[in-house]
């Protein structure tokens, strides 16, 4: 089972790239309607995001996170999008799929976005823990 989870990782990895690429494009890019950008945003930042909704260490349920959640926010935004616009920004990205862009602002953002959370339910804990009103 581990085998074949290895497998479809490393299929799904290599194309999984690419469209992460070229919804970074489609982001950057002045004609994306401004519904589009967000739904962009909410898969990036999954994409990037150090915590999962499925866990890895949990063997098969793990796999879902590439396999179908992903891939399912792609889907969401080709549907939003028209579709000469996303066809344009795939190719750019297939052409340019060796040169990463550095979102170094990008991973700061996830990492604030998940400190907050964090801090927030800490604070909420302390508060409940203290019996003070919430």
């Amino acid at each position: 089972m581990k085998r074949l989870g290895r497998l479809f990782k490393a299929a799904n990895a290599a194309r999984l790239k690419v469209y992460l690429l070229a919804l970074w494009k489609l982001f950057k890019h002045p004609e994306t309607p401004r519904s589009v950008r967000w739904v962009v945003i909410a898969v990036l930042a999954y994409a990037l995001s150090p915590i999962d909704l499925i866990p890895d260490f949990i063997p098969v349920l793990g796999l879902l996170d590439d396999l179908v959640l992903l891939p399912l926010g792609v889907a969401l935004v080709v549907k939003l999008t028209p579709p000469a616009l996303w066809q344009a920004r795939l190719r750019e990205a297939e052409a340019g799929a060796g040169q990463l862009p550095r979102l170094l602002w990008g991973a700061v953002l996830v990492v604030a976005v998940w400190l907050v959370l964090v801090g927030g339910l800490v604070w909420w804990m302390i508060r409940a823990m203290s019996g003070a009103p919430a």
